[in-house]
């Protein structure tokens, strides 16, 4: 197993848009397998790149006992909305917040090899599809919700044991960057 340690909110990684995937390799599917591993353990329901501190489209998913990762997403949403379902993040350990999100959606993208994937949802796998490709592009969950909300949130974010806490160390990601920093 190779389990990562997860970006907490405030580390800058997680607002920064993710670059996309170029080398479908072996170090690739070292970091798919990272993800899964770390997801896996934390336990949650999905898990971008850019919460272990690596700054690639890539994300995992473990869904009604459906495993799986997508790169390079491209998403087309319904237009009605779920206005009251519940959504955390394992980037904001213990927290739980309704999050407006639409209902269905369609992800295209790539597997670890480069073969295209189509992945559709309703309710559960769309809302986690639309949070992993939300991470890639360096947005974060409490960003969907209402002003009210989000205030709520955020006093919740600060009330929590972890909140505060010192920055992670930064390591060097046995990921390759392209010369980015992570």
């Amino acid at each position: 197993m190779a389990i990562q340690p997860i970006r907490l909110f405030g580390d800058p990684v997680l607002r920064t848009p993710a670059d996309p995937v170029t080398d479908f390799d072996k170090e690739l599917r070292k970091l798919v397998k990272d993800l899964t591993d770390t997801m896996m353990d934390a336990p949650g329901a999905g898990l971008a790149a850019p919460q272990i501190g690596v700054g690639l489209r890539v994300f995992t998913y473990n869904i009604d006992d459906e495993l799986g990762h997508l790169i390079n997403p491209d998403l087309d949403l319904s237009a009605d909305l779920d206005e009251e379902g519940e959504e955390g993040c394992l980037s904001f350990p213990g927290l739980t917040f309704p999050t407006p999100r639409a209902i269905r959606a369609v992800a295209k993208g790539f597997n670890m090899y480069g073969e295209p994937v189509t992945i559709e949802g309703s309710e559960l796998m769309a809302r986690c599809l639309q949070h992993e490709t939300d991470h890639l592009n360096g947005v974060l969950f409490i960003d969907r919700m209402d002003v009210k909300q989000r205030k709520l949130a955020m006093k919740a974010i600060r009330e929590a044991e972890w909140s505060g806490m010192s920055a992670p160390v930064v390591k060097v990601s046995p990921h390759a960057t392209q010369g980015r920093a992570i």
